[in-house]
């Protein structure tokens, strides 16, 4: 989807559209989720402060995001989606991956399936949507993130390697700053450098990572659609504080809300987790975390609150607190708690074809149609993120 909080917010006031907008959370000190394409000329970004958007386009509205109603947007979209073909996978609240190799030939092809989605996008949520399409989901991406905002486009094989010889590797989906940054000390700036790259200077400085970076080099992206949503890593929450916190009672308050938070959260999905992690950020937002293991599962707010104290207890904080959050991870099914999205209303649990998506507060902004990925077991490589991809 094109800025797709942003677009919402445009949709539903008509004063806001053809002006720069951003959408913000509700604090006090929140930053920017995402902007207009009028804000994004000035240089506005996601997850500026607001401070330093406002310097970059002082007339610039701000807007408090609506998640209740971007998560209600994203199921119809995946109900539009589901008319093109069952196989399909949510990868965040606005991005989604199909698989159309075995349905294209129902629409008289890629190409027409493409623009029949994008109208039934357009007419049925007023948005505009970008539709990607490739030999696999890192070329889809691709194509997609290159036909921004409201485009349509479609790498071919034939066309692939023209595509990828002058482009920098920072466009490839999985490549982060750090790196690009190392890829360029070796010399490498091009994904045409990055595929003619010796294997053996790859994996010498990244590892076996090293060959999944000459493979995306190359185009190649072995990562099928995960139609089956995979279980959470980890279940967290923050808060930024609206001023600067230091007295201990203040800190050790928005632990236990914390706490509480992630606990009901956990108990509701039916989960347990034995890792409790703690983030502090400072008022020069310096970040860092740390964490325990617990001896057995727990989803209780008590024994999350507890070993979060313990942990910050154990800190020599050294400035003032602008951020606070805690994170229960290791995961475990809780036998004795049922998830309540994944019962339909008879009491029994709904097979995964059926089972709703919980939509992820990260925000990207494209459609992708993969062609010929379709295994639903294989897992995605560690060198992609399953969710936060980069945002629209």
């Amino acid at each position: 989807m094109d800025a797709f909080f942003a677009s919402v917010e445009q949709r539903d006031n008509p004063a806001l559209r053809g002006k720069p907008i951003a959408v913000t959370g509700g604090g006090e000190r929140t930053v920017i989720t995402t902007s207009s394409y009028e804000a994004r000329a000035y240089g506005v970004k996601t997850a500026m402060t607001v401070y330093e958007a406002k310097r970059l386009c002082p007339d610039m509205i701000l807007v408090v995001g609506n998640n209740r109603k971007y998560a209600e947007i994203c199921t119809r979209l995946q109900d539009i989606c589901l008319r093109f073909t069952p196989d399909t996978e949510t990868h965040s609240i606005d991005e989604i991956f199909l698989d159309i190799t075995a349905s294209h030939h129902l629409f008289d092809g890629p190409e027409n399936l493409a623009r029949t989605l994008k109208r039934a996008v357009k007419d049925e949520l007023g948005l505009t949507c970008t539709v990607g399409m490739g030999p696999n989901i890192l070329i889809a991406k691709l194509a997609s993130d290159l036909a921004k905002p409201d485009g349509l486009r479609w790498i071919r094989d034939d066309a692939l390697s023209a595509v990828l010889e002058t482009l920098p590797v920072k466009k490839l989906w999985g490549i982060g700053s750090h790196t690009e940054e190392k890829l360029r000390a070796m010399g490498i700036t091009t994904c045409g450098e990055l595929g003619r790259a010796p294997l053996s200077l790859l994996t010498e400085r990244f590892g076996i990572v090293g060959e999944h970076l000459k493979a995306m080099g190359n185009g190649k992206l072995e990562r099928p659609i995960e139609v089956v949503a995979a279980d959470p890593k980890s279940i967290g929450h923050s808060i930024t504080f609206p001023k600067d916190l230091w007295k201990r009672e203040e800190l050790t308050s928005c632990l236990l809300r914390l706490s509480e938070r992630v606990g009901r959260r956990a108990r509701r999905y039916g989960h347990k987790g034995k890792t409790i992690t703690l983030t502090v950020r400072y008022k020069d937002f310096t970040t860092f975390t740390k964490q325990t293991t617990l001896p057995a599962y727990t989803n209780d707010t008590g024994d999350i609150y507890r070993a979060a104290l313990a942990i910050l207890d154990g800190i020599r904080l050294r400035q003032r607190v602008r951020l606070l959050g805690i994170a229960l991870s290791s995961l475990g099914k809780d036998g004795g708690t049922s998830c309540p999205f994944l019962k339909n209303r008879s009491g029994r649990k709904k097979p995964p074809s059926q089972r709703p998506w919980i939509p992820s507060t990260t925000s990207s902004a494209s459609l992708q149609l993969p062609l010929r990925q379709r295994s639903r077991r294989k897992k995605s490589s560690g060198l992609f993120p399953r969710h936060g991809v980069h945002p629209g």
